[in-house]
């Protein structure tokens, strides 16, 4: 694996691909987890808890998970994505936002999702440099993500 200084711009320029990396562990979306965030969330809609009314309403068949607890689970899939280099060097990486968020597909109570990334930019700021990420969640033995999702990381020294 090479290890690249935070602020070498060219170095991170190096790995920016159209071409997502191996994906992560597999995380299992249990019908306890998708409580579990309701509850913090507030969000008790139907189709995320009430299992017998998805089997008989519901298009999928069951419950499903909120997209944004899917989104939440990045941190815990990103500890195992595959990368073909580390970033090194730093003291600070700040959160800085996001421009893509899409929910693209249901993420079914019981399924595993797992996660790959690829590096979409690289660039110096005034605060540091400035990274995004583009991630896909995707439902194991899916083709398609159920979520896309470009994260700005902010880099500093």
């Amino acid at each position: 694996m090479e290890k690249i200084q935070f602020d070498d711009i060219a170095g991170l320029q190096k790995h920016v691909s159209e071409e997502f990396g191996e994906f992560s562990d597999e995380i299992e979306v249990t019908q306890e987890l998708i409580n579990q965030f309701a509850d913090a969330t507030g969000d008790h809609q139907w189709i995320h808890i009430d299992v017998e009314r998805c089997k008989k309403e519901s298009p999928f068949g069951t419950t499903i998970a909120h997209g944004f607890l899917t989104l939440s689970l990045l941190p815990k899939l990103t500890e195992s994505m595959k990368s073909t280099y580390a970033v090194t060097g730093i003291t600070n990486g700040l959160n800085y936002g996001s421009d893509k968020l899409r929910f693209l597909g249901p993420v079914p109570a019981g399924s595993k999702v797992h996660g790959r990334s690829r590096l979409v930019s690289a660039a110096a700021g005034k605060k540091g440099t400035r990274v995004e990420v583009e991630v896909a969640v995707h439902v194991v033995g899916s083709d398609r993500p159920s979520l896309l999702y470009n994260m700005i990381t902010l880099y500093q020294g």
